[in-house]
């Protein structure tokens, strides 16, 4: 073999395997961070030990009362139809402010053998602060909107008053 011949396997060998590290690498980054959504009602339904070994997301309404806080620990139920689901959100993050007795809440994490939610991450918003307005509040469609300080009207004299 020549010594040009030489450098090109040597650099066709290094690329291929700067390639196959690099697809291996996103390969396995996908497969880590892949996570599926099912219902609390799938959550009790599936078997085998695919419920136990899958990133799972569960949402629902966090249950009045159930909130218990330890340390960075926060222990509650999620409720969805008829279903109650317990939950232990153990994250790195506090949960948002959002998440409160009634709000919607979406657990990030894994079922464990024990009937419990093991959360990673969540995430809540409060339906109430999102609801459309009810007609006579203000803000609301047809509601007379206050007056600004600066706007004119005019008075029955012809001159203008504020």
């Amino acid at each position: 073999m020549s010594s040009e011949t030489s450098k090109y396997l040597k650099f066709g060998g290094a690329t291929v395997l700067i390639l196959v590290s690099l697809a291996y690498l996103a390969y396995t980054g996908v497969q880590e961070s892949k996570s599926y959504y099912v219902t609390i009602k799938e959550l009790r339904g599936m078997k085998g030990n695919d419920v136990y070994s899958k990133r799972l997301r569960v949402a629902g309404n966090v249950q009045p009362g159930s909130i218990r806080r330890t340390g960075t620990k926060v222990e509650f139920i999620l409720i969805e139809q008829d279903q109650v689901l317990p939950v232990v959100y153990s994250g790195t993050e506090a949960p948002p402010d959002t998440f409160k007795d009634n709000s919607q809440a979406l657990a990030d994490g894994s079922f464990g053998r024990d009937g419990v939610f093991h959360a990673k991450g969540l995430q809540a918003k409060c339906a109430s602060k999102y609801a459309p307005a009810k007609p006579g509040e203000a803000g609301a469609p047809g509601a007379e909107q206050p007056k600004s300080v600066t706007e004119v009207t005019p008075s029955p004299s012809g001159s203008m008053s504020n």
